[in-house]
């Protein structure tokens, strides 16, 4: 049995980990959260890792209170998530954290040998080729845990890499699939967080009404599977049975099916090359009858566009840009500060008002990071004075 560290063990991808991890019978080193200290408390006292992180370091005292008596150190921001990363009782480190947040741990889990389970899709669309470069380095495995890239990975042992055609890339299309630009002038916060299959965090259901998620998902493909974004389809399909496929050589057509539950890919990201009995419903064809399949609207949502287009630069800034100028701007809209459509309009003019340069190193990304967020910052201020 594998030992694992959890990192954002207390949203929604961690708490399920954390489920299949207990049903599993694996063990637990580390376990990190971004805020939420009294969820993270009770984590502790159920799986008892050796060390917690809070990334909020103002929630340390109130974790050092309620763990230090059991000997569970308490570790916090950056420096304590890259720790518990690195964990020597760790097999795998599984990244489910939100956001750009999620890259340094990852840089520092591979460069102390650690496999990756990798549900923090930012890790790779910003920083994808410094990880994979290290990863190559290092030996080390990175196992998707997006229900798509799981689909993918899975559908791809069907034959030899040299073999793939293309990649099909399966999307939900979100809450305002078929809606106009006039017809989401004036939709909410409450609208957007409305998905009409997965459950999961605000952030990414956000991103899955902007299509954002689907843009960064594209990228991440990209650095997984080693392919360039022409490589890639992008189909909605409003049922999520068929989660990904791949397009071989000869025409063959091999996907992934299964009922939209996120613990499903969780676990085969945690067992690989094995599969194990799960207790998730088991996917009955006839139940849902008939399976759609449509083109995505690119003209609509434009944070979709600005990811093909930062998909096209891939060696570059350009889509470190874009994932920070869409963090900046759903939180801006989670506070009504602007308005849905704001989101995509500003990630797609950030790509036109932030230089891209090469990336050669961490600080690269994290400087594009800052310059993109600095943008948003200004013509969101502006546009309030007028």
């Amino acid at each position: 049995m594998k030992t694992v560290s959890v990192l954002g063990s207390t949203g929604s991808i961690g708490t399920q980990a954390l489920d299949v991890i207990s049903k599993l019978g694996m063990g637990v080193c580390a376990l990190a959260a971004k805020s939420n200290a009294v969820m993270l408390a009770e984590q502790a006292e159920t799986f008892k890792p050796s060390v917690v992180c809070i990334f909020d370091e103002s929630k340390e005292p109130y974790l050092h209170e309620k763990l230090a008596p059991m000997g569970i150190k308490v570790l916090c921001g950056m420096e304590g998530l890259c720790e518990a990363a690195c964990m020597d009782e760790a097999d795998v480190v599984l990244n489910s954290v939100v956001g750009m947040v999620g890259l340094e741990p990852t840089l520092a889990a591979i460069s102390c040998g650690k496999d990756i389970a990798l549900a923090n899709k930012e890790t790779l669309v910003t920083g994808g080729k410094l990880v994979t470069e290290l990863a190559r380095e290092k030996s080390v495995a990175i196992y998707p845990v997006d229900s798509e890239h799981s689909a993918i990975f899975q559908s791809l042992r069907c034959g030899k890499k040299s073999e793939l055609s293309k990649i099909i890339l399966t999307a939900s299309g979100g809450p305002f699939y078929g809606r106009t630009k006039a017809e989401l002038k004036d939709v909410t916060l409450s609208d957007a967080l409305k998905h009409p299959t997965w459950s999961m965090g605000a952030k990414i259901t956000i991103d899955s009404a902007t299509l954002m998620n689907k843009g960064l998902e594209l990228i991440e493909a990209m650095w997984l599977f080693d392919v360039d974004a022409d490589d890639i389809d992008i189909v909605v399909h409003r049922e999520s049975v068929v989660h990904s496929a791949v397009e071989f050589v000869d025409g063959s057509v091999i996907a992934q099916l299964g009922v939209p539950d996120m613990r499903l890919p969780i676990q085969y990201a945690l067992t690989y090359p094995n599969r194990v009995r799960s207790d998730v419903k088991r996917l009955s064809l006839t139940d849902y009858g008939t399976l759609s399949f449509k083109k995505p609207d690119y003209e609509t949502f434009d944070c979709l566009r600005a990811c093909v287009k930062a998909a096209n630069e891939r060696t570059t800034t350009a889509a470190a840009i874009v994932n920070a100028a869409n963090e900046a701007t759903v939180s801006l809209f989670v506070d009504g500060k602007i308005g849905f459509l704001d989101i995509g309009k500003l990630v797609l003019n950030s790509l036109e008002h932030v230089d891209t340069k090469d990336v050669n190193s961490l600080e690269d990304v994290l400087d594009a990071d800052f310059e993109a967020r600095r943008y948003v910052d200004c013509a969101v201020s502006t546009k309030d004075n007028g």
